[in-house]
């Protein structure tokens, strides 16, 4: 079955995946989804073939009829603000998010600012690979307007959410936003919530010159012994739309973004007192122990995808999480890593403390994430074989997961994942233990599962 989106809308190379044709047609076919009507924002990342595809998003809109709103170069996030905030009806992100530099992908988002479902990328496939597109007539084609005051007034709203009511300690913070959208952002936000800041790799950069996009911790170990050698609170990364963050302690180390999963939601019960915690398959049971304490439930959904569960569970679910990204829908319905720095400086500065000392209340576990190239040719056979093996040798688990790959959860708290990653060609295996000994352990049986059927396609792990 042909298939343009994938866990995080359409993601791939240019040239190859993505392209001007593929813009216009994914802009033409939302024009088709709203009806030939209506109003609708585009904005884009730092990456080179951005301005481009966002140009052929917006003439895809246009022919079909609607306005369209370019809020030129954004943060992901931003763009997501911009329909519930202006009252669109819909936006449309030109980004790879944390792809290396030559892809390039298309977020589609609703008039609520979030993005798309399932069921409604399923209808633009539809649209687009039949050809059902409607077309305005001469006199009818949408209108184009310029509006970057947006950013603004993101900036402005965020800032009087969290205003630290006072100011225990003025904390250093070094920020690393990938050389991408938040570059002229994220710092500034900071510093007026009342933060000293440091900035690195903060200027735009479609070639990511810094380091590669993804915050993840070995690509982090140069910030790490940066913010140890300046002396800060805490160092945040971005990747390069802004919709992730990640946090490293004063001494450099990189926080699991389990544990920060856990601090929000730890905040999000005590303020609501008690709802539905929504996660993805990939998370720990750390968090499960914090909303457990704190009277709340965990749910656990697709990675890319928990933002459906939002809607499934309605006004009982207090938030959506999965490893590097927040949904709080009393902010908006979207993924946004400005606003988990803004949440986490404020609350610091509030109480005068160093990332650890706020979150240290919240358990850690040993874990093990880890990606491996498979042709996407073979990595859905591959994975499909490997789960079978999976359960034959962890015979002895407690309960399994399979709404995303197949995880196995064991009697000891310990757990293992393995998916076919949604956006690029990989396969990616997931572990955590209460020690380091049966992490390993676990892990190691699950390689070597991995080796020997990827051997059988003639596919080297390493």
């Amino acid at each position: 079955m042909r298939k343009l989106f994938g866990t995080a809308g359409i993601r791939g190379e240019y040239g190859k995946v993505i392209s001007p044709e593929i813009a216009y047609k994914v802009g033409l076919a939302m024009a088709t989804f709203i009806g030939g009507k209506g109003v609708v924002s585009v904005g884009h990342d730092v990456r080179l073939t951005s301005p481009l595809l966002s140009s052929s998003v917006a003439s895809g809109l246009m022919a079909g009829g609607v306005d369209v709103v370019n809020v030129g170069l954004v943060p992901t996030p931003i763009l997501a603000f911009t329909a519930p905030h202006l009252g669109l009806d819909g936006g449309v992100m030109v980004t790879a998010s944390h792809n290396p530099p030559p892809d390039n992908g298309i977020k589609c988002f609703n008039s609520k600012g979030m993005e798309f479902t399932e069921k409604m990328e399923e209808e633009l496939e539809e649209i687009i690979f039949n050809e059902k597109f409607t077309y305005a007539k001469w006199d009818d084609v949408g209108n184009l307007e310029y509006y970057p005051e947006v950013v603004d007034e993101y900036v402005d709203k965020l800032l009087s959410k969290f205003k630290p009511k006072r100011i225990r300690r003025k904390i250093r913070v070094i920020v690393d936003c990938a050389n991408g959208a938040a570059s002229n952002i994220t710092p500034l936000i900071l510093r007026e919530l009342g933060a000293s800041v440091l900035s690195i790799n903060c200027h735009f950069d479609g070639l990511f010159p810094g380091r590669i996009p993804e915050p993840r911790p070995d690509v982090l170990e140069g910030l790490g012994r940066i913010a140890k050698t300046v002396n800060v609170d805490v160092a945040f990364a971005h990747d390069g739309d802004a919709d992730r963050l990640s946090a490293l302690t004063s001494d450099g180390r990189f926080i699991l973004n389990d544990r920060l999963i856990a601090y929000y939601a730890k905040v999000k019960l005590l303020e609501k007192g008690g709802g539905v915690v929504i996660v993805s398959i990939d998370t720990s049971f750390a968090i499960d122990e914090v909303v457990e304490k704190y009277g709340g439930e965990v749910v656990r959904a697709k990675l890319g995808k928990t933002h459906e569960k939002l809607v499934e569970y309605g006004l009982k679910a207090v938030m959506s999480a999965e490893p590097w990204k927040l949904i709080d829908p009393d902010w908006g319905y979207w993924v946004d890593g400005i606003y988990q720095a803004a949440l986490l400086t404020s609350h610091m500065l509030e109480e005068g403390v160093t990332i650890e000392e706020l979150l240290k209340d919240i358990p850690e576990y040993p874990q093990v994430r880890v990606s491996f190239k498979v042709p996407n040719e073979t990595k859905h056979r591959i994975v499909s074989e490997v789960h079978e093996k999976m359960r034959e040798v962890f015979k002895n688990y407690e309960s399994e997961l399979s709404i995303d790959g197949l995880r196995l959860n064991m009697p000891d708290k310990s757990w293992v994942l393995v998916r076919a990653s949604g956006t690029e060609p990989k396969v990616r295996i997931y572990a955590e233990a209460r020690n380091t000994k049966k992490l390993n352990e676990i892990y190691e049986k699950t390689l070597k599962i991995l080796k020997e059927v990827a051997g059988k396609y003639e596919v080297k792990i390493s």
